[in-house]
């Protein structure tokens, strides 16, 4: 996992959500042959012009249940976005290749106008289609790596797979491949925060790292506690609960979005003494 820095992006991106999906299959292959496969797996393409949102033209809106996207070849914009090498891109188990972005192996996936996936709005159904849809498609297109948008997370396209397969047969989320977690060095020394969580739970978390803890110490926790915020809501007022060893405690404490801030809940780990 890549671990650099939180500076933003400077680079125009497509809206959010966005995945993009790097794929052999998708290579030297015609816009008809695609269209064909895309119908064979049930998403009813339809070829759309008008606003590009990240997609090189021709492009599809395909539909899945009740979720609907706009995929075809990323535009530069969208592969900029998404470069790898940049320090506020994260990657978990992942290495891309160097021609990632070339000959159309790039494809992007963009939620619809006023297609919403966050179960935060109250539509978990439609999240659960649209990751749907991606397993499918990293089927079908072969697909070596996939980058989800909300946390700037580039991820091995087999264990994304793999993990929203899970999530579909236990209801468990796959945290590492949904959220990034960055650490970053201030004057006051290391922290760690999470990036993509508000998608899910409206909040984002944010902890110093304790003195003698490892990046693995703290992902460890602040996974489950980004798991128990997507299962079961954000957190809505200070609390302090037991921590995963013996004599360890967390303190929850979380804040109002300020400024163009996400809302954050600050997290602070501590021991009996």
């Amino acid at each position: 996992m890549n671990a650099g820095n939180t500076n933003a992006l400077t680079r125009p991106v497509p809206p959010e959500p966005f995945a993009l999906v790097v794929g052999e299959a998708m290579r030297g292959r015609s816009m008809d042959a695609l269209e064909t496969a895309l119908r064979h797996m049930g998403f009813r393409p339809e070829r759309i012009d008008g606003d590009d949102m990240g997609v090189m033209a021709p492009r599809f809106r395909l539909h899945f249940g009740g979720s609907t996207v706009v995929a075809g070849p990323a535009d530069d914009a969208a592969l900029d976005g998404a470069e790898p090498d940049h320090p506020s891109t994260s990657l978990l188990a992942a290495s891309l290749p160097r021609d990632w972005r070339q000959n159309g192996g790039c494809w992007i996936f963009v939620s619809d106008v006023g297609d919403e996936i966050s179960a935060s709005s109250g539509q978990p159904t439609r999240m659960r289609e649209f990751f749907k849809m991606m397993v499918l498609l990293i089927d079908l297109f072969d697909a070596s790596h996939l980058f989800w948008s909300p946390a700037r997370l580039w991820s091995d396209a087999a264990q994304f797979r793999a993990s929203i397969a899970e999530m579909l047969a236990s209801g468990m989320p796959p945290v590492l491949h949904l959220v990034a977690f960055r650490r970053r060095e201030d004057a006051d020394g290391a922290s760690m925060a999470t990036r993509g969580l508000a998608l899910f739970a409206g909040q984002e978390l944010e902890a110093r790292i304790p003195e003698g803890w490892t990046v693995a110490d703290m992902v460890k926790r602040l996974s489950r506690l980004a798991l128990d915020m997507i299962l079961n809501g954000p957190v809505q007022h200070d609390r302090t609960m037991r921590g995963l060893e013996g004599g360890e405690w967390i303190d929850l404490s979380p804040s109002s979005a300020t400024g163009g801030r996400r809302s954050t809940v600050v997290v602070e780990f501590g021991r009996d003494r």
